[in-house]
């Protein structure tokens, strides 16, 4: 061939045939990006006169609120987080590593769970108000849960374990001699503090406050339930009460928008914020004993934290329990419901991990664009919060293949696309863990992919593929929004039914399957802590 001519014969280009890995990968991608294409598609060609019917009556309500509630729940979070790490960081007293642990646990409560406790204790003469006119006098009042300031209150004991989870973690690897430095120059203790230890662990801060802010945003169960106007609240009314989809995907597309706002800042604030240790002079913090005042200071104060965000409510639904059934309120149809959450959550768990093996090894053993992309489009889930997710599902089977609608498949479908993420993010990590080379060394001795697989790298991964599942599985009995807007007519799961019972103010029929969930989460919670610890 002519070594001057630009040009190759055709006979000498080959097309490289996608392999069958990335071709199932693409599918998987493809499949979970719908619904919110589709949803995005329906909002941008909705007809004009929605849209301004929305931004002049709803959306500057809609934001506000949004808006307002992740900053005051943010607020909080910080000061609960950073405060309780510092104290079980850098002091040592009696009961401390207990309380390490406990503190993890009003994760365990969902925020629906959470919300009807406090709907009852903040009511007008409940247990708080009666509490709080001992203290302030008979003629005090306590606010309403119905209200910004319970809203705010319930989300902030729901989330500010995020904050301190991220604090507690980056001061147990914070280098004290940062502060030995700062203390040298004559600066106190407060100084030392705000100047120097607050800045440098931003960036954990910072992580954990976009991700309670993210959580707020996407709330249904707190707001729903608490009446508390957000862009979730509005998205379920628009389906369920109005009946109009069209304005639900405009109002979807928006809550959306500022999903992406936050993830972009988040990383934007977390690239500003990041450091190095340039010296090797590295000391790590020793908790230090404190005086018998200090210490019973600083356990009341762990005392009222833990009991406001999971002792009393606790406390509350088994008491509540206790009582349903001595009055023969929990029949055989409660163990129905509790087959429907076991089995729909098992379903789901399943097909997450099913379909997250492809896309994990992609991510994992096929750094290319392909890869990427496929591994990208299936992380789209994250950026749909509950009611948004089983809206894209729902528009996309009801216009596409009706004769879904209104079976168990759409829910199952709703809660892959959702929750599929949590058990990718899981499984690519234990499987970046492995090292190639043992897969390598099977292939050279003429196992085939597949084979290879089976009973080399499954056998290697399947404690984090195990977690994976529980986690998927565990999310799904909490899930509320998809429940209630896709399942089958008769089809009631354990968080349908607390949020029916808890909406009627039927307390005692709600506490049951509210304490069963809160019973099976522990474990799990106190296990995937555990692990990240180790």
């Amino acid at each position: 061939m002519d070594s001057a001519n630009p040009f190759l014969p055709l006979s000498s280009l080959r097309f490289r045939f996608p392999s069958p890995l990335v071709l199932l990968g693409f599918c998987l991608a493809i499949a979970l990006m719908l619904p919110l294409l589709y949803v995005a598609f329906s909002a941008m060609t909705a007809d004009p006169a929605v849209w301004r019917r929305l931004w002049a009556t709803r959306v500057p309500e809609l934001f506000l609120n949004t808006f307002s509630l992740s900053l005051g729940v943010a607020v909080i979070n910080l000061t609960l987080g950073v405060s309780l790490a510092w104290i079980l960081t850098r002091y040592t007293f009696v009961g401390s590593k207990i309380w390490d642990w406990l503190l993890i646990l009003p994760l365990s409560i969902p925020s629906y769970v959470l919300a009807y406790t406090y709907t009852y204790l903040l009511k007008r003469g409940g247990t708080l108000e009666q509490v709080w006119q001992t203290i302030a006098g008979p003629e005090a009042v306590f606010f309403s849960p119905f209200s910004f300031a319970g809203a705010v209150l319930v989300l902030a004991l729901n989330t500010f374990p995020f904050v301190y989870l991220l604090a507690r973690s980056a001061l147990k690897n914070f280098n004290i001699s940062f502060e030995e430095v700062a203390r040298t120059t004559g600066a106190d203790r407060v100084t030392t503090f705000f100047r120097v230890s607050l800045p440098l662990i931003r960036p954990s801060l910072i992580a954990g406050l976009f991700l309670a802010i993210l959580y707020v945003a996407s709330d249904f169960g707190a707001v729903s339930l608490l009446r508390f106007q957000t862009f979730t609240y509005a998205v379920y009314q628009q389906m369920t009460g109005r009946f109009d989809n069209t304005a639900a995907t405009c109002l979807s597309l928006i809550l959306v928008a500022c999903a992406f706002v936050f993830l972009f800042g988040e990383r934007w604030f977390r690239q500003r914020s990041r450091f190095y240790q340039t010296t090797s002079r590295y000391r790590k913090p020793v908790p230090q004993p404190c005086r018998p005042l200090t210490a019973l200071l600083f356990t009341g104060y762990l005392l009222l934290v833990f009991g406001a965000a999971f002792g009393l409510p606790v406390l509350l639904l088994i008491q509540w329990t206790v009582k349903a059934a001595s009055a023969g309120e929990i029949s055989h149809v409660f163990i129905g419901y509790v087959w429907n959450s076991i089995s729909l959550s098992g379903i789901t768990a399943t097909a997450a991990v099913i379909c997250g093996i492809p896309l994990a090894y992609l991510a994992c053993r096929r750094q290319t664009w392909a890869s990427t992309f496929c591994v990208q489009g299936a992380y789209t889930g994250y950026i749909l919060p509950g009611p948004v997710a089983a809206l894209a599902v729902l528009v996309l089977v009801s216009q596409t293949v009706p004769q879904l609608y209104g079976t168990i498949l759409v829910l199952l479908m709703a809660y892959l696309v959702h929750f599929l993420p949590a058990a990718l993010q899981g499984m690519e990590s234990t499987l970046q863990q492995l090292t190639p080379n043992l897969e390598e060394a099977a292939r050279s001795l003429g196992a085939r992919s597949l084979r290879t697989f089976f009973h080399v790298t499954l056998p290697l991964v399947r404690g984090g593929f195990l977690s994976a599942w529980i986690l998927v599985f565990v999310q799904c009995m909490k899930e509320l929004p998809a429940s209630l807007l896709l399942r089958p007519v008769g089809f009631d799961t354990l968080a349908v039914r607390i949020w029916l019972e808890a909406s009627e103010e039927l307390y005692q029929l709600a506490a049951p399957p509210a304490l069963l969930i809160v019973v099976i989460t522990i474990p799990v919670v106190l296990l995937l802590m555990r692990k990240d610890r180790t």
